[in-house]
This record gives C-alpha cells, structure tokens and sequence, in this order.
C-alpha cells in the first residue's frame, strides 16, 4: 500500500492478503458467483450473435464505413446520457433486479430486430434506433453486475482476483463462440440470429433472478447532486485509478478495430460472413488464454508496469493486423491484441474494485462504464469516420500507432500508476468516506528506481 511519503509499507488490512485456502473458498463453490458467471456469459453471447447480424446488414444495405461506425454511437449515447443515473441505481436498489429487468429489455430488443428483419428491413436506421434502446439497458446492467459480483465471493486477495479472471474468461469464451456461431447462423439466415439473441437474454434473465437474495445491497443511496457525483469525485482523487481508466479510454480509442472487420473481411482479406465470424473471435481467443493464465496464476508484482507493457503490445498488433493481406497472420494478430488488452482489463478491475466500498460501488463502477464503453464503442464511431476519411488500412494502422504514443505518453503523466507494485483490497463495510481521505488505497507502489 502506499504509505503516507509515498514508500511501500506494511498492509493495513493483512486479512485481505492472506493465502486463501482451496477448496470452499473457490469461486464457483459459490451458488450467486456460478449463476452471474453464467448470466453473463450468455448475455454477451446474445450481444455478440446480434453484432455480426447487425454488422452485416447494415454493411450489405449501406456499402458504407461511416454507418458501421453509427453501430458503435448508438449504443454508446446512452450510456455517457444516463451514466450519473445508472451508478445511482445500482448503488440504491436491488441489483440482482435491475439484471432482470435489463436482460428482459434487451431480448425485446432482440425481438424487435427479429420483426425487422422478418418485415424485410431495407434501411439503417430503423436498426440503429433499436440499437439505442439496447445500449440504455446495457448501460443499467454494467454497473449493476460491476457491483454485484464482489458481494458474491469472499472478500481475500487470492479468491476475488481468481473470481475477476474467471469473469473475464467468461466474456472471453462467449465473444469466441458468439461472433462464430452469429456468422454461421447467419448462414441460414438472419431470422436465425436474432432469434437466437433473444433465447440467450431470456435465459440471462432467469439465472440472474436465481441468484441468493443475501446478494442484494444493504444501505441505500439517496439521491442528490453530492450523491450521483460521488464516483466520478472518488476517481478524481485517485490518480492511479485515473490513470488506469483513461489509458484503457484512449489505447482502445484508437486502436479498435472492431468496427471494420465486416470491410476487412469483405474487401480486404474476402473470407465473407463465415470469416467475418472467425475475425471477431480471434481476439478472444488470445483473451480467452490470458484469463485463464490469470485466473490460476494472477498478477503479483509490478502490475503497473505490467499494464504499460501490455498496451504497447496491444497497439503494436493493431499494426500487424492493419497492414496483413493474410487471413492466418490477421487471426494471429487478433488474438495477441486480445490478449494484451485482457491484462489490461483484469489490472483495471482489480485497481477499481478493490479499492471501492460498496456502499459506492454501482456509482463508481457507473462511471468507469464510461471510460470502458467509451474505448469499445466511440472507438468504432472514430475507426468509422477515420476509415471514411483515408480507408479503412491507414484507419487501422494510423490506430495502433496512436496506442503506442498514448502509453509513452500515459507513463511520463500518470508515475503513481506506473509505480503500481502490488494490489490489495478495502475491506467489506468501509465506509466511502474513508479510502477518500484516510489514505487507504488498492496497490503497493515501489519507489522509484526499484
């Protein structure tokens, strides 16, 4: 932890860090950890089937970069619009409810796309709007399940970071499976993939109803303007939370590319469809591997220097994967991409939820969505609108470069960040008040030259 003049000193909570036993203390020896796992990865599933449909339709109808990029703005705008309001409402009612009702909304959404495409859909925007609607639920769900998911395992060191890695592994294993089932189902038509999307979301929607009532929140938060800012003045004063968050923001920001692999797998490497699956799950591939080095053997020392190490690799893959002609080399590519952002991802959550009570945690975990979603989804509006500009070639590659400047950059501004040694965790009940302003913060830091 950091001490007072800024030199490592002893934990201030040594049961945090303490070995953590096998056995009952494993993550899915926990019935509410098991069944958000499973939630979750069905959801994402669901999300990732409908991107591949949507994608592709909207590609095939328009024959235009910048409409692939709207996909991204529409699902973003609510979320930046509502982020104060759906912090809040994690932080004020009962977040295993606000899932249901999240994932119940967002397989309407996956109905309505369904009917479109059933009534023979011949323009964007009737899309693009359902798209809106689908990015106000996600932006409920985020913080909700960001919130939820540390009061469903033990609170030790060991326990909660195998948990985030088997989360993320989670996500990983579904964004493989969604983007290649999405374009095989698409195959046979797009009926099949939004229908599809609507199955898994019902049944998200059923697991998280499942999940123990003893997860729901204890104290409410009330609402005023001191209240719904509470987050965003917590990761002010946090400069390695900060640093951590914008660094995610702006590497992804600029080197996603997401956005145009339906051009790349259309013009570029001409695999179609069943490709354009293929390319949108290499990334997890390497994400996938990652988490589950993670999850059994996670990050001990020098995390920050760590996540530094890791943008530039993901940046630099980014260039490989802009300039290839080859579909091998391209899946490669993606998949070292997706790897390095998921190291990443894992420091990011750690640095956040280890050092957020809960009793704030939906607020906090409501403005790091946008940091998050901002990377993911503004990043396809700019890949779009870039690709638009100079084609999508220069977008990709003029991207990853950027990626690399940011960390150079993002290591000379952010030292506390870069000094991030070791990470622990604020114990369960502290009250918000307290890692504000008495110092207890999530991560040892080395002094410099160590």
């Amino acid at each position: 932890m950091i001490t007072g003049d800024g030199r490592r000193g002893e934990a201030r909570h040594p049961r945090a860090t303490q070995a953590v036993p096998t056995g009952a203390d494993r993550p899915f020896r926990h019935r509410g950890f098991t069944l958000l796992w499973a939630a979750r990865m069905l959801s994402v599933l669901g999300v990732q089937v409908q991107a591949i449909g949507v994608g592709w339709l909207i590609y095939a109808l328009t024959g235009s970069v910048l409409n692939l990029g709207l996909v991204g703005l529409a699902q973003f705008l609510p979320t930046i619009g509502l982020a104060l309001f759906t912090g809040h409402a994690a932080d004020r009612w009962d977040r295993r409810r606000i899932l249901v009702v999240c994932y119940a909304a967002e397989s309407l959404c996956a109905c309505a796309l369904l009917a479109l495409v059933a009534a023979g859909a011949a323009a964007a925007a009737p899309m693009l709007a359902i798209l809106v609607a689908l990015g106000a639920a996600r932006a409920f769900e985020n913080p909700a399940t960001n919130a939820l998911l540390p009061r469903l395992v033990p609170r030790a060191i060991a326990i909660y970071a195998n948990a985030l890695a088997l989360n993320t592994s989670a996500l990983q294993t579904a964004t493989i499976v969604g983007p290649t089932l999405g374009g095989l189902l698409f195959v046979v038509g797009p009926r099949a993939v939004f229908g599809f999307g609507a199955a898994a979301f019902a049944a998200a929607a059923a697991l998280a109803l499942a999940i123990p009532a003893g997860a729901r929140n204890g104290d409410r938060a009330t609402m005023s303007w001191e209240s719904l800012l509470a987050g965003l003045t917590f990761i002010r004063r946090r400069p390695e939370v900060l640093g951590a968050l914008s660094l995610d923001l702006f590497a992804v920001l600029l080197g996603g590319s997401t956005a145009l692999l339906p051009a790349y797998a259309r013009d570029v490497l001409k695999v179609g469809p069943a490709g354009l699956g293929f390319l949108r799950s290499a990334p997890s591939v390497g994400a996938l591997v990652t988490g589950v080095v993670l999850a059994y053997r996670p990050l001990r020392r020098g995390v920050g220097r760590t996540m530094f190490i890791a943008v530039v690799a993901f940046g630099a893959a980014t260039i490989v994967f802009g300039l290839s002609r080859n579909f091998a080399l391209s899946l490669a590519a993606l998949a070292v991409a997706g790897a390095a952002d998921t190291v990443s991802v894992v420091v990011r959550l750690m640095l956040v939820q280890l050092s957020t009570p809960d009793a704030m945690r939906g607020r906090v975990s409501g403005i790091t969505s946008i940091f998050a979603l901002s990377s993911n989804q503004i990043g396809e509006f700019e890949s779009g609108v870039t690709a638009a500009w100079l084609g999508a070639i220069p977008s990709v590659v003029l991207g990853g470069i950027g990626t690399v400047i940011v960390a150079a950059l993002w290591a000379w501004w952010f030292p506390a960040l870069r000094r991030v040694d070791r990470l622990e965790v604020v114990p369960r009940g502290a009250a918000p008040a307290e890692p504000m302003t008495a110092g207890v913060v999530p991560a040892s830091v080395e002094p410099d030259g160590a």
